[in-house]
């Protein structure tokens, strides 16, 4: 059981003890710190609430939502949403910030608040510093009976984000519904279920299975949308005949494919595969984390642009892109940045443009994932014990590949020939992530492997 404060919110398991967990006393006060930091010097406050469809969402939406109105704070719901629906909401309401109910990626147990400022973009470390100290202080002044604030129900906000997916200038809504794909979408009983059909239909593709469709939180399955959990959609695929698969987290900022033949077209993929596209319309320059795939920098130096690495989380990609003026961002985990449709991941705009692209390569899935560099990621993680001393085995492992070049701007990122390895922690889970990219599935593996080796060497 955890609880981790980090630039990616406050996300923890629900139940337990307070202060080691997600429990109804912790929501209480990182929504009170929050809602004091962002309405601080404001006649009247207005923040966007949305969650995705984990068991503990309601119990959460009603501690936050009555929290917040306790302040004196005006609410819009959302209701189930997803993280870029809700991001979209905050600036088109005009309001004061937003807070998505949702531990992305992580299994039912889990829950988080994800914190955005009036731009609908995450909060800056600093901001998140001190919703921190002023939780721990519990120095709060909620607001007397004639001055609580008010909840607005908005169930308007999943078309609102389609109509402006169908208007965004690159996104070909004619083209895509010429193709008469069939689809196949793993929805992981989360709130993908309601938006990706709503959006696809919009598309014009009408020919559309559903796998876990119910809105339960009871994922089917590892909700972190990689090929190892996607066997279900792939096997769907083949047994439907579809022209491909979709697959997205449980709120929805993350995309991945699947080939019409069950093969992945690969996570790290969907970004390259967009950027591309993105890149032969508007020429300018790209972004992606440190744990990506290098096929992003190759791409974007085709179309003539630059490409910059940024630390992991989407806080300081989209600080990049903005400092680089980039046109496309995002993560190899399948997250899709477009700055000039709003600054956060967006599995929704991200099928528009994907699809844009596709409808312009008549061959299938499969042909079209063959026009791209064939490099293999191994990612891998080691769960970490309490009080194990994380810096200390960074610094021996440094040591230890002192002779190649090492970047500790994020972790460590180790170059060995034309591979790396990328080792840091977590900032959602407990644990140390290792990722290794090469041409060759064995050569990744095995790169990713010794460090394993170091690290557990390293720990005792």
């Amino acid at each position: 059981m955890a609880l981790i404060k980090s630039i990616s919110g406050i996300r923890g398991t629900i139940g337990g003890k307070p202060g080691d967990n997600l429990t109804p006393i912790d929501i209480v006060k990182f929504s009170a710190a929050y809602g004091t930091i962002i309405s601080k010097g404001k006649k009247q406050t207005k923040i966007v609430i949305g969650r995705d469809g984990r068991i503990s969402g309601a119990m959460v939406q009603n501690l936050v939502v009555n929290t917040l109105i306790g302040l004196g704070i005006d609410v819009v719901d959302l209701g189930l949403s997803t993280t870029p629906t809700v991001e979209v909401a905050v600036k088109l309401e005009k309001a004061d910030g937003g807070i998505i109910l949702t531990a992305s990626h992580n299994p039912k147990e889990w829950n988080a608040l994800k914190l955005l400022n009036s731009e609908g973009e995450f909060i800056s470390a600093e901001i998140g510093a001190n919703v921190l100290e002023l939780a721990a202080a519990e120095d709060f002044l909620f607001a007397s009976v004639d001055k609580l604030g008010t909840v607005t129900v908005d169930e308007s906000y999943l078309q609102k984000h389609i109509d402006a997916i169908l208007e965004y200038p690159l996104v070909n809504a004619k083209a895509i519904a010429k193709q008469d794909y069939r689809v196949v979408v793993d929805a992981i009983n989360s709130t993908g279920a309601i938006f990706v059909p709503a959006l696809l239909q919009a598309l014009g593709i009408n020919d559309i299975i559903i796998l876990n469709g119910e809105v339960n939180g009871k994922f089917a399955h590892n909700p972190e949308p990689l090929p190892d959990h996607l066997t279900q959609l792939s096997n769907e695929v083949v047994k439907q005949k579809a022209h491909f698969g979709i697959a997205v987290d449980p709120d929805v900022d993350r995309l991945c494919f699947v080939c019409e033949d069950g093969s992945m077209f690969g996570e790290e993929y969907t970004l390259v595969a967009v950027a591309d596209y993105m890149l032969s319309k508007i020429k300018g320059n790209t972004v992606s984390n440190m744990s990506s795939t290098k096929a992003l920098k190759e791409i974007t130096l085709q179309h003539g642009g630059e490409y910059f690495p940024s630390p992991v989380g989407e806080v300081n990609v989209v600080k990049k892109m903005k400092e680089v003026d980039a046109v496309i961002g995002g993560e190899g985990n399948g997250g899709i940045i477009v700055p000039d449709f709003h600054y956060g991941r967006d599995a929704l705009i991200g099928i528009g443009l994907f699809l844009s692209h596709l409808a312009n390569h008549s061959n299938g899935m499969k042909s079209f994932r063959n026009k791209y560099p064939d490099y293999f990621i191994s990612k891998n993680k080691i769960e970490l014990n309490t009080g194990i001393d994380v810096k200390a085995i960074f610094e021996k492992i440094k040591d230890k590949y002192k002779k190649s070049p090492i970047n500790t701007e994020d972790g460590l990122k180790i170059e060995i020939d034309n591979d790396w390895v990328h080792l840091r922690t977590s900032n959602t889970e407990p644990i140390i992530r290792i990722y290794a990219e090469s041409d060759f599935e064995t050569k990744a593996n095995n790169i990713a492997m010794q460090l394993m080796r170091d690290i557990k060497e390293f720990s005792n």
